[in-house]
């Protein structure tokens, strides 16, 4: 591939969500743009952070849309019909604790069996951190004022509200890890 894998995953996202779903593709370019915050935090991952955050939320494209779990249907379509990186379709397959909703939806031991959760800590963190301190519409969010936007549009008797009340401790605690390395950062 001639193109950088951020260019790629910038032309992929666009195509996917920009018209049909601009809402979600401004959500996207807002996680991207807070995973560009995280570069001296994961030097060498951060274009892979970066091209994840573009395209975590790609399996929400209508035509992308098989099992209506958009993880999975995004991870699938990434490896599928782009040979992605097996880490940066792992990390848009469990993005955001999604094995808890993959849970919730019966799909857990399919996302499990195709697509196993990274052993790299900090990076699935920082995906979390830049998705969940990021508003439906691009704008800066803390994770507390996140979760209280997911409940409120779902419902916390949804299967989304559900899953986002049991996930709420793990979003938080994922966040703090990663508010600390920055911390812990020069600047």
């Amino acid at each position: 591939m001639d193109e950088s894998t951020a260019a790629w995953a910038l032309r992929v996202g666009e195509a996917e969500l920009a018209v049909k779903l601009p809402r979600r593709w401004a959500h996207s370019r807002g996680v991207a743009a807070r995973a560009a915050g995280l570069g001296r935090v994961l030097r060498e991952d951060a274009d892979l952070l970066g091209s994840a955050a573009t395209l975590h939320d790609v399996g929400y494209a209508p035509r992308l849309a098989t099992t209506g779990f958009h993880p999975l249907d995004g991870a699938r379509f990434l490896r599928d019909e782009h040979r992605a990186d097996e880490r940066l379709v792992r990390l848009v397959a469990n993005h955001s604790f999604a094995l808890l909703e993959a849970e919730e939806r019966g799909l857990r031991e399919v996302l499990e069996a195709e697509f196993p959760l990274l052993e790299e800590p900090l990076l699935v963190d920082a995906l979390v951190y830049c998705d969940m301190t990021t508003t439906p519409d691009g704008t800066r969010t803390t994770a507390q004022d996140r979760v209280a936007e997911i409940l409120g549009r779902y419902g916390a008797d949804s299967l989304v509200g559900r899953f986002i009340r049991r996930a709420s401790a793990e979003i938080f605690a994922a966040v703090e890890r990663v508010e600390a390395a920055l911390a812990g950062q020069p600047r």
